[in-house]
């Protein structure tokens, strides 16, 4: 989707990802199948661009910093990636700057979580790096639970009662200063761990809003980030903020803003890292986007049932990922629907949810 953003300015875009057959291979303008946390893999891809930026953060920082001091715009920059894939060193970043997020420990590895004070159940067991898209989190609700923790370095939050997940996006120039998006309301699918609606404007008070795009730009202004970030939030039971975690990235919070908002996320990030000035990032209509998971117990070349119901929606919107291959849950695309209400766009949504099918 940034590639597509890039097209429609003429910029040409370079992509490595380890697997030949990915989304982007057929429309980037060229393309290196490669590791991207392979150290010499990364610094030979990077030497003769312009500006380098991120689609996950579990790239080789070491090299981007090489990178970076040759001369390359690295955005955002590795110091802040390596920061924020680190779910312990994000947790201690919130800390020092009084930024608030939910209480945790650390722990070096499984037979650790035994050891927990019992009042720390139930609670939440997440991996320190790696974890992506629901994996590396497991939720322990007693002790007997451990057994399905994993054994690497972690970080153990206890569970929190929450009334909403929210999520803020900003575009950072990296002088400090920034441009928000309206904040999205996220709902869970349960089993998967990933979003699976997002709803655009989110039903939050003004005071919240208010207060999550201060936290957001105190980030901003601690980091000096450049590019996008988005910052997700828990509003507790007891109407606090807190801070979830965040990602130095087009995310999936985003992806409304492609028909919802004036401009993109998309377009904003590539703005960003090339220094040109933001744009108007405010919604334009309520919009609900439709996150289109594998099916579950189908692995194998994806078939998709029930497209033709989307186009029948008017204001809906399908934007199919080109993954060949499906898998329980794997994020295969999302449907956007606009509508002049909130009811009005949760009414179509609910046309379409479950009528697209991804099989095999």
């Amino acid at each position: 989707m940034l590639i597509q953003e890039a097209l429609n300015w003429g910029i040409n875009v370079s992509v490595l990802d380890p697997d030949p057959n990915c989304p982007c291979a057929s429309i980037a303008t060229n393309f290196v199948c490669g590791d991207f946390r392979d150290y010499e893999t990364v610094v030979s891809f990077c030497k003769n661009l312009d500006f380098v930026t991120i689609e996950i953060e579990q790239v080789n920082t070491d090299a981007l910093k090489v990178v970076e001091a040759s001369g390359v715009g690295v955005f955002p920059q590795p110091l802040i990636i390596e920061m924020i894939k680190d779910k312990g060193v994000q947790k201690q970043f919130y800390q020092e700057h009084a930024i608030p997020s939910a209480d945790f420990l650390f722990i070096d590895s499984k037979s650790a979580l035994y050891d927990l004070p019992d009042e720390f159940f139930p609670c939440f067991q997440k991996s320190r790096k790696d974890g992506y898209d629901g994996k590396g989190v497991v939720y322990l609700s007693n002790r007997e639970a451990c057994r399905l923790g994993f054994d690497v370095p972690s970080i153990v939050e206890k569970a929190i009662s929450i009334q909403m997940e929210f999520a803020v996006l900003g575009v950072g120039d990296g002088l400090g200063n920034c441009v928000l998006f309206p904040a999205v309301e996220m709902e869970f699918n349960k089993q998967a761990n990933l979003v699976e609606y997002l709803i655009t404007p989110a039903a939050i008070s003004a005071d919240h809003q208010q207060q999550a795009e201060s936290i957001v730009r105190k980030i901003f202004k601690q980091t000096k980030l450049r590019g996008l970030l988005a910052v997700e939030f828990f509003l507790t039971k007891n109407a606090e903020l807190l801070v979830n975690e965040m990602a130095p990235r087009p995310h999936n919070s985003g992806h409304t803003t492609i028909e919802g908002n004036y401009s993109s996320q998309f377009a904003e990030h590539l703005k960003s890292v090339l220094g040109w000035p933001a744009g108007n990032t405010s919604w334009r209509s309520h919009a609900i986007m439709i996150n289109l998971l594998g099916s579950e117990g189908y692995s194998g070349p994806a078939v998709y049932q029930g497209l033709e119901k989307v186009f029948a929606v008017p204001g809906a919107y399908l934007h199919l990922y080109g993954k060949s291959e499906t898998k329980p849950f794997r994020k295969m695309g999302h449907i956007t629907v606009l509508g002049k209400s909130r009811e009005e766009a949760l009414s179509k949504a609910g046309l379409i949810k479950n009528a697209v099918k991804i099989t095999t």
